[in-house]
């Protein structure tokens, strides 16, 4: 599968101890992030990931694009309902619903979501890619 794993800055912490508390499913899919924080988790967790520009609204446009030809299979992106920015994510997430991506947006709905990847419920994901 392929899994982006993605934070507002507020939130990057908070992804970290994710990836580390799930690190032996993650390390099992290919894994996609901003430059930054793709560092901070391999650094945190040793997972392998691949990174994108640190220039937010370029990697969301690459995002969106990659998710519109069904090269994503699931969007973890933790966001901060507390900054002015809230929605600049929407083009990415626009994307998924279209394609019927699944994504997960705070931490409860990210465990669900990989407990769900790991159980094998998102392998229809591949026969559409």
């Amino acid at each position: 599968m392929n899994i982006v794993l993605m934070a507002d800055s507020r939130k990057n912490e908070l992804l970290v101890n994710f990836c580390i508390a799930y690190r032996q499913i993650l390390n099992k899919h290919s894994l996609f992030s901003i430059f930054n924080t793709s560092r901070i988790i391999e650094q945190a967790t040793g997972l392998s990931l691949i990174s994108f520009p640190t220039e937010i609204s370029g990697t969301i446009g690459q995002l969106a694009a990659r998710a519109s030809y069904n090269e994503i299979d699931a969007v973890i992106y933790l966001r901060d309902p507390g900054l002015l920015t809230y929605d600049s994510p929407n083009q990415l997430l626009r994307a998924c619903d279209t394609n019927s991506i699944p994504f997960a947006t705070n931490i409860a709905t990210a465990e669900i979501l990989v407990l769900a990847i790991d159980r094998g419920d998102l392998d229809w994901r591949e026969l559409i890619r």
